[in-house]
């Protein structure tokens, strides 16, 4: 059966150079690319994740210098939660506090224990400590050790006027299902995805519009295994909802159409081929600056604008 779990979430963050610390020292993800933005060639796109960059790890962001600060709002990502060992909490809950890391106190949710915290721009975060899962392979090429490091998505929580519309989208076009309510939170899972296989719908009518900015989630990308699934889930979604997607788009790791699905979060449909070893080796992904191909010949100039990382 094929898998169509979460192969991305994008967001927006201030400075690249903070970004890259909290992301890649404070959590220890992997940076796995290091491009530019395909339609702002003065900024980064950068990917975090695992070893390799599967997808179900993957959190990239649109790093802007100058960017105003995001309001949560309806129609948007609330909170983006990845995958620890069980016992991993406490770990998290004494380095946060040790960095200075605005963070909540552990709680439950859905019988799971998850610690709250936010990024330097003020991004909704989580961990969600799992049984069963510490056997699991881990990046362990920064401060975190293997036992405590994250494996992953859980989960993402959508904000929303009527969680209804949105469901339907996920059960007939990504295969996800209905499998608990707590509150305000419907969740729906998809069957077989190790990574990212968690959507947790919140409604919360008359709150005000999300607006777009640094902490805000851009966008959230699912997966589908090549051309042929997403060009199905595209008629599908046309057919079946009377909405319409855009266009293939290639992102040079992936193909990838987009469309808003009813409570207005804009979604993605993204190829899991070709990946992110196709321009470099396993052991020195992150490392150089890959440009589009139509950009390759500014690569002086683009260079000369971008801040420096380190």
């Amino acid at each position: 059966m094929q898998v169509n779990g979460i192969h991305h979430v994008t967001a927006i963050s201030g400075p690249a150079r903070r970004n890259l610390d909290f992301y890649g020292r404070v959590l220890g993800l992997r940076l796995v690319k290091k491009t530019v933005n395909f339609d702002d060639p003065s900024s980064y796109h950068l990917y975090y994740g695992d070893e390799g960059g599967s997808p179900g790890t993957i959190l990239t962001f649109f790093p802007w210098e100058h960017a105003a600060p995001g309001r949560l709002g309806i129609g948007e990502t609330q909170e983006t939660a990845f995958r620890v060992p069980e016992g991993a909490i406490g770990y998290w809950t004494h380095r946060f506090v040790a960095l200075g890391v605005a963070h909540e106190a552990p709680q439950k949710r859905f019988g799971e224990t998850v610690l709250p915290f936010r990024d330097p721009d003020g991004m909704r975060l989580a961990l969600v400590g799992l049984p069963g899962i510490a056997a699991e392979p881990a990046w362990t090429g920064g401060e975190i050790p293997a036992e405590h490091a994250i494996r992953g998505f859980h989960s993402v929580s959508l904000l929303l006027e009527d969680a209804a519309p949105t469901g339907a989208i996920l059960s007939d076009i990504f295969g996800f299902a209905e499998i608990a309510r707590e509150g305000t939170v419907t969740r729906f899972r998809a069957e077989g995805a190790a990574f990212g296989g968690i959507v947790d719908l919140r409604t919360a009518g008359g709150f005000l519009p999300a607006r777009q900015g640094a902490g805000s989630v851009h966008h959230i990308a699912f997966r589908a295994a090549g051309d042929a699934e997403q060009a199905a889930m595209v008629q599908r979604l046309q057919e079946n909802h009377g909405i319409r997607a855009t266009e293939q788009r290639d992102r040079n790791y992936f193909r990838s159409v987009y469309f808003r699905e009813p409570g207005r979060v804009l979604f993605e449909i993204a190829t899991d081929a070709p990946g992110f070893g196709i321009d470099e080796a396993s052991d020195s992904l992150g490392q150089a600056l890959k440009l589009p191909p139509q950009y390759e010949a500014q690569r002086s100039r683009i260079e000369a604008v971008l801040p420096e990382l380190a």
